[in-house]
């Protein structure tokens, strides 16, 4: 069973809306055993939605539009649709109280538009705003329309649509996600070829925000049977790359990290050059960690790092600010000033000038100090000014997952 999803709506067109319905649908489909195999914008034109659902019914069995419910007249989803599918509109009283209970019985005339529906329409409640789901089935060809705001479109989905789906379909769909970090999408999709090959489970890479992921999906008769697929490629997986893989689902690595300090009550402190306080904003995100987060130094100049710090001005001058020997003394520097347990540090040059022959912009040198024992990781990155910072920010939660032993 496929379905495709087609949004709607001139703004999602211009870039001024984020279509993240799609998403949400995609992944809830696929949960479903459901293939989405096409999705389509369409602006608020009656005769562009027209074409575009009449070549949906060519492809998909399932067609989920979200958006043009609304009371206005560019709000035409559901009359097309009823158009298409050769249904006349009727009026539900019910349908209209729940709306006037909503805003105001003083409503503007215009909210009576929406309580018109398909005259062999099921409805899907909407409990966050006005304009209800349907759901339209023709010639094995079902055709679903939710309203546009995610705030309303996903509950809608899980709490009315989803029930409806699930007596479609015969099979469901897990999927299982294994996240890595120091290795390159390439190598990845190398060292997992002969996994990708698959049809069930299917292992595919993917790159997002600096992690390699790997998504096993298996499709069996329930999810018990899915994870029976699952877990020998997972263990294959998991042996092929060791150390690189540092979690599985939806944590990430800043996550995993900040979350395992908290958890064991390990206070931390940072000092930073060329990241400007992004190591300790990035601990900052997560909650909880006012019980563990020390203090944060930002320290661009020498001056800076030999005051704040307390770093020597002999290694300054002899090996320079972006140098494993700087690195080590300001990770170090800032536990002594904080009488933190944990100490990260950050330094190199992030571009777009200041690079040299020796020290190339991407140099960076970062500094992981842990009950006085201090590791410091060389990174050569490759990227504009923002890219380098941002890594420079993952590989230092790299560098501390792996001196405590962080399990994934």
């Amino acid at each position: 069973m496929t379905a495709e999803i087609i949004a709607v709506g001139t703004e999602l067109l211009l870039g001024d809306i984020l279509n993240t319905n799609a998403q949400f649908l995609s992944k809830e489909l696929a949960q479903l055993g459901i293939g989405v195999y096409a999705q389509t914008v369409v602006g608020d034109n009656a005769g562009r939605l027209k074409d575009a659902l009449n070549a949906a019914l060519k492809r998909a069995d399932i067609m989920i539009l979200s958006g043009g419910l609304g009371p206005t007249d560019d709000d035409i989803t559901k009359e097309t649709a009823a158009e298409v599918f050769g249904q006349n509109l009727i009026f539900h009283q019910e349908i209209y109280d729940k709306i006037l209970s909503r805003i105001s019985k003083n409503a503007p005339e215009t909210n009576k538009k929406q309580a018109y529906v398909p005259e062999d329409a099921y409805i899907l409640t909407n409990d966050n705003g006005t304009a209800p789901g349907i759901v339209m089935e023709k010639d094995e060809k079902m055709l679903i329309l939710l309203p546009g705001p995610p705030a309303e479109l996903e509950p809608m989905f899980l709490n009315f649509c989803l029930p409806v789906l699930k007596q479609k379909t015969n099979c469901v769909i897990v999927s299982e996600t294994i996240r890595l970090f120091g290795i390159g999408e390439a190598q990845v999709g190398e060292t997992v070829r002969d996994l990708a090959v698959c049809d069930n489970p299917t292992v595919a890479p993917y790159v997002k925000n600096g992690d390699v992921t790997l998504r096993i999906t298996a499709r069996a008769e329930s999810e018990a049977a899915c994870a029976g697929l699952i877990a020998p490629a997972a263990e294959e997986i998991r042996s092929r790359f060791g150390d690189f893989v540092y979690g599985t689902g939806e944590t990430d690595l800043k996550t995993k990290v900040v979350q395992y300090l908290i958890d064991n009550r390990l206070t931390v402190a940072t000092a930073e050059s060329c990241t400007a306080g992004m190591i300790a904003a990035a601990i900052g995100d997560i909650p909880g960690v006012s019980d563990i987060f020390c203090e944060g130094f930002v320290t661009y100049s020498n001056d800076a790092k030999e005051k704040n710090l307390g770093v020597p001005g002999k290694i300054l001058k002899s090996f320079g600010a972006v140098s494993a020997e700087t690195a080590r003394a300001m990770a170090e520097g800032v536990c002594n000033r904080t009488n933190a347990k944990i100490g990260i540090s950050a330094t190199g040059i992030a571009g777009p000038g200041g690079g040299t022959k020796d020290k190339p912009v991407g140099l960076v040198y970062i500094g992981v100090c842990v009950d006085g024992e201090t590791s410091v990781r060389k990174c050569e990155l490759k990227g504009n000014r923002d890219r380098v910072r941002f890594m420079t920010v993952l590989n230092a939660f790299d560098e501390l997952r792996k001196r405590l032993n962080i399990s994934s």
